[in-house]
């Protein structure tokens, strides 16, 4: 049995990398599939197409503050799981991430849907 983390990544083959993150915690959100399908379909490629934030990493920022159940103050909590996402994938704009500029990949895809599950993981 596939852990979360596997679960995204394998959801990431036919899902952008923020719908694969939210979709990998289906089981503890209070939408259906279609639900978080549509609240992650603008996220392909990043925030503005690659030029901005990792869909994955939008993706984690929608589950904790879904999860924590709170409607302010998250904060601080947000920026731990910036702060870890950076770490583990050393970028958090997609276009830094993939290298379009450089030609030197820091983290694939599957491994930022990866990453960004398990940093929501070790929030929780």
């Amino acid at each position: 049995m596939m852990n979360r983390s596997e679960l995204g990544a394998s959801l990431k083959r036919s899902h952008n990398c923020c719908q694969a993150v939210l979709l990998a915690f289906e089981d503890k959100l209070p939408y259906d599939k279609e639900s978080l399908l549509m609240l992650g379909s603008t996220f392909g490629s990043g925030m503005g197409g690659m030029m901005g934030t990792c869909g994955a990493l939008i993706g984690a920022e929608m589950v904790l503050g879904i999860l924590s159940k709170q409607t302010r103050g998250m904060n601080p909590v947000s920026r731990k799981l910036f702060q870890a996402f950076e770490e583990k994938c050393g970028a958090s704009r997609c276009i830094d991430l993939k290298g379009v500029v450089t030609g030197h990949m820091l983290c694939s895809c599957e491994d930022c849907v990866k990453n960004a599950i398990e940093a929501v993981d070790e929030l929780l």
